[in-house]
């Protein structure tokens, strides 16, 4: 018996692996978190499956749920939204496996910053303009950032920012970054990435506090800002040159 962890991907039941899926196909027992998880994704567990809506419980009750499953000898799915290496909760579930001595897996899902990325048409990184890129959040009832992990901070970089769960708090994110950003840098606020009900907002960081007004966009959007996300004009990598010789391509002068 084995608990699987499995990122679900940000929303559309399409985006889940493959391994994924075939891990939920052969589990008799299935823990998804309900308000995060698309209910489609459930379409590939076994008919008879147990489903259990984690949304309403809390850890000691998960918890509860890994061990009868264990005693039974019965694989668990554990579903997760996007990808399990980030705002997961996922580090406090694996040290109570590993109290109890069950043993698990973990199966990587689609981030919510990579749907982003691929709903706005943009990539992250472009050359000479922004090569890295910060996934952060600010702080909230669950849980404190720790200290030295602020805003200012990660802008004095000046590259991508993905800022997490922090869509109540866009006068904040935009005061503390237009000193390094300024005004006309590009901004985005993408919620519910994949989902039927996606919506973009594009704007620029000294828009960003009003340009939801209105619109009903809630914690689970993702706010981006950085100027990779203008497009535009930029320096090309030279790795496509016809003179950059790498190892699978000859080519000139290196």
């Amino acid at each position: 018996m084995s608990v699987h962890f499995i990122g679900a991907g940000p929303g559309a039941a399409d985006l889940i692996t493959v391994r994924g899926r075939d891990i939920l196909e052969r589990s008799p027992v299935c823990l998804y978190a309900g308000s995060t998880v698309a209910k489609e994704v459930l379409a590939w567990c076994p008919p008879h499956a147990r489903l259990v809506d984690t949304a309403p419980l809390d850890l000691d009750a998960i918890e509860a749920e890994y061990v009868a499953a264990h005693a039974a000898g019965l694989d668990v799915a554990r579903l997760h939204s996007g990808d399990l290496s980030i705002y997961s909760a996922l580090a406090e579930q694996i040290r109570r496996l590993e109290k109890h001595g069950i043993p698990y897996t973990l199966t990587p899902g689609v981030p919510a910053f990579a749907a982003a990325a691929a709903s706005l048409g943009r990539e992250l990184t472009v050359p000479e303009v922004a090569q890295s890129l910060v996934l952060t959040r600010i702080s909230g009832r669950a849980s404190k950032m720790p200290e030295g992990e602020t805003l200012a901070a990660f802008a004095a970089t000046g590259t991508t920012l993905a800022i997490h769960l922090a869509v109540q708090a866009l006068d904040r994110i935009e005061r503390e970054l237009l000193p390094f950003y300024g005004p006309d840098c590009p901004a985005a606020i993408v919620f519910r990435a994949s989902w039927p009900d996606e919506r973009i907002v594009r704007t620029t960081l000294g828009a960003l506090a009003g340009s939801i007004e209105g619109l009903e966009i809630s914690r689970s959007a993702l706010v981006l800002v950085g100027p990779a996300l203008g497009g535009g004009d930029f320096a090309e990598s030279a790795l496509y040159r016809p003179d950059y010789v790498r190892q699978f391509r000859g080519g000139g002068t290196k």
